[in-house]
């Protein structure tokens, strides 16, 4: 068994799909179900005894103590954070809580666990934390990709919670000897993403033909990398990564925000036209933008690639048509997580098996 936190968010539940659907192996998930934690991300899986859920926070050391002790995971990889850089700027404290303390809570449970295993459990025992290629700042636009050796230079509350986060991870390895990997991804897209990021936003304000907010000129540059790819490396990471090391997932595609905008408005266009015939394009409203807004990211996944194999399958243009035919294909889950009614059901559903 392995231990997924924030298993229930966008990144954690695609990761916990694929696992069960690719290995097998049981899941434990534990997620404290904040407004983009949805456990209807993971309705396929009611009944599947394979996939076991706690309610909780990852900050709460007796918890993941207890949960340590009681499934005795061979490996924990860490989802868990608050990670929508518009939130943290109005609002960092959760950030702090979430990305720093609740980081090092967690790394103290699972390094108390960890030295108590037998040797060779705790020889095979693997903690791999997810981060973000925003750790590194903003690239000029002719500057190289950031490697795993670019220093870390994170500009907003967001991206300085996720450094300090690898900055601990890394600390626990050298001073402990606690067995840690790091992956630090390039933006995601693709399914069960919460309609706040990009994308997703796009999608559904094109649809109920609200305005489409593009921050400034709209030429602020992220590569994009489709989830699933994004699940695959993490895997091939666990099964193979150099204990200790840190490896950049991207998806080699570097393109401007406003670029992915007119492509999301093209496919909707080609799927599901507007009723009058106009381009969705017509949607497209330039706002101010947002502070301390970095120019540009890029990933260099060439060491992903020559220790461990690894390289995505997706095209941007095979992921992003698949993104958006599944927003349109789920209007039901896009609904309930805007109307809050997924927290009702989770009530329901959870009320008698959440943890006491």
């Amino acid at each position: 068994m392995i231990l997924i936190t924030g298993g229930a968010g966008f990144i954690g539940a695609n990761f916990v799909l694929d696992w069960l659907a690719k290995t097998g192996e049981p899941v434990l998930n534990l997620d404290k179900l904040t407004y983009a934690g949805n456990l209807e991300n993971l309705a396929s899986l009611e009944g599947h005894t394979g996939h076991v859920f706690v309610q909780g926070d990852i900050g709460d050391g007796a918890l993941v103590a207890s949960l340590l002790a009681q499934h005795r995971p061979r490996a924990v990889v860490n989802f868990a954070a608050e990670s929508h850089v518009d939130r943290s700027i109005h609002g960092a404290e959760d950030f702090i809580q979430t990305n720093i303390v609740g980081t090092f809570r967690l790394l103290e449970a699972v390094r108390a666990h960890w030295s108590a295993l037998p040797g060779a459990e705790q020889a095979a025992f693997r903690f791999l934390h997810v981060s973000t290629d925003e750790v590194y700042g903003s690239l000029a636009p002719n500057e190289p990709a950031f490697t795993e050796t670019h220093r870390t230079e994170p500009n907003s509350p967001y991206s300085a919670s996720k450094a300090a986060s690898d900055h601990l991870v890394r600390a626990w390895h050298h001073t402990h000897g606690l067995p840690v990997l790091t992956t630090n991804c390039s933006n995601n897209y693709g399914p069960f993403h919460f309609p706040e990021k990009l994308i997703p936003l796009m999608i559904v304000n094109a649809l109920a033909g609200k305005p489409l907010p593009v921050y400034g000129d709209g030429q602020q540059v992220r590569d994009w990398l489709y989830v699933g790819d994004h699940c695959s490396a993490i895997r091939r990471v666990l099964e193979a990564g150099r204990v200790g090391e840190t490896y950049n997932v991207g998806g080699w595609n570097e393109k401007p925000n406003l670029e992915i905008v007119h492509t999301v408005c093209a496919l909707l266009d080609e799927l599901r036209p507007r009723s009058d015939g106009q381009p969705y394009a017509q949607q497209i409203t330039f706002v101010k933008d947002r502070p301390g807004h970095d120019r540009r990211y890029a990933i260099d996944a060439r060491k992903i690639e020559r220790e461990l194999g690894w390289k995505p399958a997706e095209t941007f243009e095979s992921g992003i048509r698949k993104t958006v035919q599944w927003y349109l294909d789920h209007p039901e889950w896009v609904a309930h997580v805007q109307s809050g009614a997924y927290r009702e059901w989770v009530q329901a559903q959870y009320a008698a098996a959440a943890p006491a």
